[in-house]
């Protein structure tokens, strides 16, 4: 699979391949520089490697080349993380880090994006679960229609931010990797901060209150649609486990909960 490529742009392996269920990615000498190679293997891991050319390093990690579905990109640091930071006494510090990485990708460019899918058709899971298993989801999915009616801020979206998809990219700083690529309402991409960096500390008491507080701040959002956004969100994050034959997701659902109850206080 890598052979092909490392030929093609003269790198050399350096270090051991890791397949997921959506990509396949080895890390790479560039010359002398750190490299990753990424060579997706659904449709939308190849739509998030169009949204990463088209992002030409601003925000995101930069890439150096590509060919058909393979990217290759600069590497990150090893050992810096911001699920660590999050998880060990600087939550805001890390929220506040995935909102100036997002104000830019969010920032308009001259040149058209790639085409994406929009917002509404992402949620579509969600409606069916709605449906068929009903509670916080019909809520979580009534929540959507309501956001997704009356969408404003519309902008090319991560589709996928979270703790683990920003990286510390030594002197250019910290940078988005793995995007889903969709375009919609702005506020739509802060909602999955307050679903990690992991179960535990998402559903810790007070927790979702302080970071919408955080968070609205840093991106300038109206704290009250970020809460619903994150209830949407939630509800289609364990709508995404049922599409896939599993039990949703519990912890989502609780964040759902937390979302819901703070919008009725």
């Amino acid at each position: 699979m890598f052979c092909k490529y490392l030929k093609l742009w003269n790198l050399t392996a350096d270090g051991s391949p890791v397949t997921t269920p959506t990509s396949a990615l080895l890390p790479v000498l560039s010359g002398d520089g750190l490299a990753m190679l990424k060579v997706a293997l659904l449709d939308e891991e190849k739509v998030g490697n169009e949204l990463m050319i088209w992002w030409k390093g601003e925000g995101a990690a930069r890439v150096l080349a590509h060919a058909e579905n393979t990217i290759l990109m600069e590497r990150a640091e090893a050992g810096i993380s911001l699920v660590d930071f999050a998880r060990e006494g600087q939550d805001d510090e890390a929220s506040c880090t995935v909102c100036a990485v997002l104000r830019q990708l969010h920032r308009p460019r001259v040149h058209a994006p790639p085409a994406l899918p929009s917002l509404a058709m992402w949620f579509e899971p969600l409606s069916r679960a709605a449906q068929e298993h009903g509670g916080i989801l019909r809520v979580a999915a009534e929540t959507a229609l309501e956001l997704l009616a009356s969408q404003y801020d519309v902008v090319v979206l991560h589709g996928d931010m979270h703790h683990g998809n920003v990286l510390r990219f030594g002197s250019r700083g910290w940078l988005a990797i793995d995007p889903k690529g969709l375009i919609g309402e702005r506020g739509f991409d802060y909602a999955n901060i307050f679903c990690n960096p992991d179960d535990q500390t998402a559903a810790m008491p007070g927790r979702l209150a302080r970071q919408i507080s955080v968070v609205a701040k840093a991106a300038d959002l109206v704290p009250s649609r970020l809460l619903s956004w994150v209830l949407a969100w939630a509800g289609l994050s364990a709508a995404f486990s049922l599409e896939d034959g599993l039990a949703p997701n519990a912890a989502r659902l609780k964040i759902a909960e937390l979302a819901a109850a703070e919008l009725n206080r």
